[in-house]
């Protein structure tokens, strides 16, 4: 096969692989037995921001072919399904049995098989915890061609999780899921004037919503720096609902409006154009209890664009996201203070609380803050990441390995205390090393 060019939603560090694209699970174990000195690993969506899903000289299994749904329990909450199947067609599937996926991140086109291997949370770790925390077994082809069925009984199962495609490659999983009365969410949306009082108030009262996040503005100075945007939700019921929409209440509203061509050269976001977006969307949130909202409304705004990561420009961006205890709140303030200071702007930015981690070694939510930026690459930009670098770690932070794109091996083994205990796993059922990827070799992972 010709080689790929692929790269990560940043746009960054692209490299060439062989990509092998089929249903066959027959034809993947053999692509897998048969894998170069390069190794092997999966590809979903491509929804990472940096590269654990490439593989420069290598192979590539692109997972989406494998896209069923094979079974659906309403009354039990679970459901069986391949690993390609991506997060919106899931969606599709279940609402209409009244079901809901308890964990869903900032978008939909993200596939089972990746956001078992990312660990991935969203709005409502602080309630549901991740989405490891809802798999009840997974089947796991690894490096001998063999298919194990794992459960949370297993250590290999929570080296699974969070261990980014590094100890085999999930084909089919079945999942726990909630059930609610409508597609729908109650909204509460306060504006607040500053960074203190955001974080003080989203630290009130967030474990009696489901959903919780807050937009920052990192743009504006003076006394408004960190001003933002607090939203917070409920599963609406019918009874919430208006009358309009009472007779299709598990009706999935999900367009996509437009796709970003790949036409904008560097800069397009700088101090000015980011000046403006940040105020639109601040003045876009006014404080306000009990709106009614749909699901790309309150969760995936952005997947109303289609390829929005191509406004940033050739040279791409890089997605800075960290967890930091609570009481480590110094470490957002320095954040947000740096970025206005050194002129880096990012316009989409969250703050959210987590809940307590947990099993998988290389899971990254652990209880406090997390906080999450967009900087387009441009000078500067990695001395500023060096600079928080060390504040997260010194406060006993971690980086997000399914965000990151230009993290050192020091600062992983740094903010993952548990890595040898996950390496020694995945040496067991491993011990050549076929899989592998572009973010292995450089963060030295294996």
């Amino acid at each position: 096969m010709k080689p790929e060019k692929l790269t990560g939603w940043g746009r960054t560090a692209p490299t060439s692989a062989r990509v092998v694209r089929t249903d066959d699970v027959h034809a993947i174990a053999d692509a897998v037995k048969h894998a170069g000195p390069r190794g092997v690993i999966a590809r979903g969506l491509g929804r990472s921001y940096g590269d654990p899903a490439q593989n420069a000289g290598g192979t590539v299994i692109d997972m989406t072919a494998l896209h069923r749904i094979h079974r659906v329990d309403a009354e039990a909450g679970t459901v069986e399904v391949d690993a390609g199947v991506s997060l919106d067609t899931l969606m599709r599937a279940l609402l209409p049995f009244g079901l809901w996926l308890p964990v869903l991140p900032g978008t939909r086109q993200v596939t089972v098989g990746g956001a078992i291997g990312s660990d991935i949370h969203g709005k409502a770790h602080h309630v549901e915890g991740s989405f490891g925390d809802h798999v009840r077994s997974l089947d796991l082809l690894t490096a001998d061609g063999e298919i194990a069925t794992l459960t949370p009984d297993d250590d290999l199962f929570w080296a699974t999780v969070g261990g980014m495609g590094l100890t085999g490659i999930v084909l089919r999983a079945t999942l726990h899921l909630n059930h609610v009365e409508t597609a729908y969410f109650l909204v509460d949306t306060e504006q607040i004037g500053g960074l203190d009082e955001l974080m003080a108030r989203q630290s009130v009262d967030d474990e009696s919503y489901v959903e919780s996040v807050s937009w920052f503005d990192a743009v504006t100075t003076g006394p408004h720096l960190g001003r933002g945007t607090l939203t917070r939700a409920n599963h609406a019921t019918i009874e919430d609902l208006p009358e309009k929409r009472r007779g299709n209440p598990l009706k999935f509203d999900a367009p996509q409006l437009l796709t970003v061509p790949d036409v904008f050269p560097p800069g397009m976001l700088n101090k000015l154009t980011g000046r403006i977006f940040s105020e639109l969307w601040y003045r876009k949130s006014p404080t306000r209890k009990g709106a009614v909202q749909n699901i790309t409304q309150f969760l995936h705004p952005l997947d109303i664009v289609g390829e929005w990561n191509r406004g940033y420009g050739p040279q791409g961006f890089l997605q800075y996201q960290y967890v930091v205890p609570f009481g480590a709140e110094d470490v957002i303030r320095h954040t947000v203070r740096r970025m206005s200071e050194t002129g880096q702007v990012s316009v989409l930015n969250v703050l959210k609380r987590f809940g307590e981690g947990n099993r998988a070694p290389l899971s990254f939510p652990m209880k406090g803050w997390t906080l999450c930026i967009d900087l387009p690459v441009r000078g500067g930009v990695h001395e500023l990441c060096e600079e928080l670098d060390e504040l997260v770690l010194a406060a006993g932070g971690r980086h997000y390995l399914a965000k990151e794109s230009r993290a050192t091996p020091e600062a992983i083994r740094r903010g993952y205390p548990r890595l040898d205990e996950w390496r020694k796993i995945r040496a067991a059922v491993d011990p050549q090393g076929k899989f592998a990827s572009d973010m292995s070799r450089r963060l030295e992972l294996l």
